[in-house]
């Protein structure tokens, strides 16, 4: 069950719903995808981008709420996107200054192809299956557990767990490099990888089983 933030009473008047939201999954006709979407917004006038690729979409965006409800309404309608599950937050103003639908070779960028979240997950452990591993400083099979933070240099400034391993990227297509140049450090632990939207965990826990 999910919770959408609503403005209190407390709200500005005026106060600009953010969107963002991201899934995996094989597009094709991008180009025209990128029209129908740019007309769409800009007749919506939203404000934000939105990333396009052969794997997927990835956007960030603020306006009106029913200006957004009416755009996830026709990406929805798509079979392909029927799923589109969307973070919400409130800002007193707008915070992008244009609208922009861009077509990029992945949708979050790590430089390796073979990692294909669209095709299958990796493993997932629920929040209170967390801290139970955290607690007891192992997971239900003994193995040690090991927090990788997959965030960027601004994102860690924010805080993260104790004793987490931090690779100081600037940028995650730092991130496979990385982890391709420490893998031993990694061997006999179970892996937990933590970012701040999900989007890098698909693609990072991946990387990291396809490492052993």
């Amino acid at each position: 069950m999910s919770v959408i933030p609503t403005p209190t009473s407390n709200s500005a008047p005026d106060a600009v719903l953010n969107i963002s939201a991201y899934k995996f999954v094989g597009l094709d006709d991008l180009p025209a995808r990128r029209e129908r979407l740019l007309a769409r917004c800009r007749a919506l006038a939203l404000k934000g981008t939105i990333l396009l690729a052969p794997e997927g979409i990835n956007l960030f965006l603020a306006g009106a709420p029913q200006a957004l409800d009416a755009l996830l309404a026709a990406l929805r309608a798509d079979p392909l996107l029927a799923d589109l599950r969307a973070k919400r937050s409130w800002s007193a103003a707008q915070p992008f200054r244009r609208m922009k639908v861009k077509l990029k070779r992945e949708i979050i960028t790590l430089n390796r192809p073979q990692i294909r979240p669209a095709a299958g997950r990796a493993p997932a452990v629920s929040p209170g299956g967390l801290k139970r591993w955290l607690d007891a400083g192992c997971d239900d099979e003994g193995r040690p557990v090991m927090m990788l933070d997959t965030r960027n240099a601004f994102e860690r400034e924010m805080g993260g767990f104790d004793g987490c391993v931090d690779f100081g990227i600037a940028r995650f297509s730092d991130f496979a490099p990385a982890v391709e140049t420490q893998a031993a450090r990694f061997a006999g632990q179970t892996v937990v990888t933590y970012c701040t939207g999900g989007i890098r965990c698909e693609k990072a826990a991946l990387l990291m089983r396809g490492a052993g």
